[in-house]
């Protein structure tokens, strides 16, 4: 590969135009049909249109260069991220990691409170070591996916496979990426609870941290009616869909609004009047609930049993490599995840038959020294 920027560019024009003379000589009109049949050949075009795009410079002479996102790219899920591996795709954590291949949801037995499951994915995991006469925490179930599928799409079918296998747990700690109003009320009607970190409000006011919030307003779900801090009533009540679920959009007249002395305070809106979009009353007051639970001392030290959720994966990468594949395709992939945590299980048994269990996990010196400075 070229050393500099400018010869790796030309280089990739040149491999570029190969690709595209290949691929109209096997989509000529004289060439044999099973030449488009060739999984290589179809993956070499798939790969071409994802990647280049050929446009007519002023001379009216075709140019093929390297699509960008003003040309318009595929959708994630059906986006390549490797030509060797075409189940792979690119996945995002937060706004600076990145990476092509797989989704691990790795759901694991809690020591501490017997039939509690605690969930890891994506790069975090789970390991609190058993301690002398504690079981040890086991992985029930590994959910490899596609890396564009977040982590709230595999919520439910990892509990569907715990309930099938006989391990439905009495509550669930997964992470906030996991859980919504709907998935949590629905575990309660199966007698799961999930002790989870709600989302919070996102509006405007909930970011800037000034005004009125959604829970500033009063609701009467029976008169189908909302009342602002102010304590003007709404003017509308409509019941839509949004993303395919339930919800409710509460609108306020403008010339409520208008004249209110509290306008700047409780909404930007350029008409402006306030609106609110709830979910329909059972997921909306578990979500409240939920979001002044999880302020409370009570809640935070309940829920940090789930921090030893995030030794699993370090642990399954130390031990097993399981953050690279060693297969392609998602099939194999998933067999490997399974071996790796088998693995695992079967280290963590052996600990505990023969009086060995696992060490604590190390505290780090930031952390005793924050411990000291507010002692």
């Amino acid at each position: 590969m070229p050393s500099s920027q400018t010869k790796r560019d030309r280089l990739a024009q040149v491999f570029g135009q190969d690709a595209l003379a290949l691929c109209r000589a096997a989509w000529a009109g004289d060439a044999p049909v099973w030449i488009r049949e060739i999984e290589s050949v179809g993956l070499l075009r798939q790969v071409l249109v994802q990647t280049r795009i050929i446009r007519s410079d002023s001379r009216g002479r075709q140019v093929i260069r390297k699509r960008d996102a003003e040309d318009g790219v595929p959708p994630g899920q059906l986006r390549l991220a490797s030509p060797y591996d075409t189940d792979a795709r690119w996945a995002a954590k937060g706004d600076d990691l990145f990476w092509p291949g797989y989704k691990i949801h790795l759901t694991e037995t809690c020591s501490a409170l017997p039939g509690a499951e605690a969930e890891a994915g994506a790069g975090a995991g789970a390991g609190a070591g058993a301690g002398a006469g504690v079981k040890p925490n086991l992985i029930t179930d590994v959910h490899t996916a596609e890396a564009t599928v977040p982590g709230v799409k595999a919520t439910t079918p990892i509990q569907h496979k715990l309930a099938g296998r006989g391990l439905k747990p009495a509550e669930r700690y997964p992470g906030s990426g996991y859980p919504c109003a709907g998935l949590v009320t629905d575990a309660l009607k199966q007698g799961i609870r999930m002790v989870t970190p709600a989302l919070l409000d996102r509006s405007a006011q909930a970011k800037a941290a000034e005004g009125f919030e959604k829970n500033a307003f009063t609701i009467d779900w029976k008169n189908r009616e909302v009342r602002c801090p102010a304590g003007h009533a709404s003017s509308h009540w409509n019941p839509v869909k949004q993303h395919g679920k339930d919800a409710i959009v509460i609108t306020f007249s403008v010339l409520t609004c208008r004249d209110c002395p509290f306008q700047q305070q409780c909404t930007t809106s350029e008409r402006g009047r306030r609106m609110l979009t709830l979910r329909p009353r059972e997921l909306h007051e578990n979500l409240a609930r939920a979001r002044t639970g999880q302020k409370t001392d009570t809640w935070k030290n309940k829920y940090a049993l789930r921090a030893g959720v995030e030794g699993t994966i370090n642990e399954a990468l130390d031990i097993t490599g399981i953050r690279r594949a060693r297969y392609r395709g998602l099939p194999k992939v998933r067999l490997q995840h399974a071996f790796s945590a088998t693995a695992l299980n079967i280290i963590r048994l052996d600990a505990y038959w023969t009086d060995h269990p696992l060490r604590r996990t190390r505290t780090s010196r930031l952390e005793r020294l924050a411990y000291h400075l507010t002692a």
